[in-house]
């Protein structure tokens, strides 16, 4: 049975932007995780993005909302990934900081 993960990473650029860099960064995020760098199908519909992959065997399925102060990440963990939530998601957050730190400020 698949354990749900859920990440809200917090930013400050407005849902457009917040968008564009997940659009442009979400293949390189997901490739820095325990396992990554495996096959990935996104798809877009309004600012829900929900993606499948196959990393280390497994069949991974979640959602990415785009909100305007936030994203939100849920991903379905099956079987031993689910008892790496802990590592994945600490790495996701990180990853997604990275990706999401508005550069603007000094």
């Amino acid at each position: 049975m698949a354990k749900p993960l859920i990440v809200s990473i917090p930013h400050s650029l407005g849902a457009a932007e917040a968008r564009r860099r997940i659009e442009t960064g979400f293949a390189d995020l997901t490739a820095k995780l325990p396992g990554g760098g495996g096959d990935i199908q996104q798809s877009w519909d309004g600012d829900r993005m929900t993606f499948a992959a196959l990393i280390a065997g497994q069949d991974i399925r979640g959602s990415l909302d785009v909100l305007a102060d936030a994203i939100r990440i849920e991903v379905l963990l099956p079987g031993l990934l689910g008892m790496l939530a802990g590592k994945i998601g600490g790495k996701l957050k990180q990853e997604g900081q990275i990706l999401l730190e508005d550069k603007r400020k000094g």
